[in-house]
């Protein structure tokens, strides 16, 4: 499998108040072929939110036999992945360093089981700046909220 046989897939959230109403949005490339996906929430956090564009953007995903490369602008998501903080929320009991429960652990536990499905690579991108995926994610995430206020 070349790079083309690559799933490229674009993650964001958006939060009015947090917690509050939420949005959440993916974009899902593969050769000439692309998905958008976006979703509400009430009552939710924005980190909520950024979780719920991952785990919804995968589940998408027809085919694992696929590598899949996940551009998020969430360092929350990113650095959780690359920094590996998850092996030691894992090891302390899901704790925190600061020995306080993870936030969000049912959405953690949701992402974990479906990345170990995947070839993931992880790519982080600067929100609200040139990158055009990620700012038509803000877009759709921040829409959904936007089109129940009535």
């Amino acid at each position: 499998m070349g790079r083309n046989d690559t799933i490229t897939l674009y993650t964001d959230g958006a939060c009015s108040g947090n917690p509050g109403p939420g949005g959440w949005a993916a974009i899902l490339k593969w050769r000439d072929h692309k998905k958008e996906l976006s979703g509400f929430e009430a009552a939710t956090t924005n980190n909520r939110m950024e979780l719920r564009a991952v785990i919804e953007g995968l589940k998408a995903i027809k085919n694992d036999d696929y590598p899949v490369q996940i551009t998020t602008d969430s360092r929350y998501i990113h650095d959780a992945f690359i920094k590996d903080w998850i092996s030691g929320w894992k090891r302390k009991g899901w704790k925190t360093s600061q020995k306080t429960d993870v936030k969000n652990r049912d959405l953690w536990e949701e992402l974990i089981d479906l990345v170990e499905s995947y070839d993931v690579e992880w790519a982080w991108t600067k929100g609200h700046a040139e990158d055009e995926l990620n700012n038509r994610c803000d877009e759709l995430a921040r829409g959904e909220v936007e089109k129940r206020r009535g």
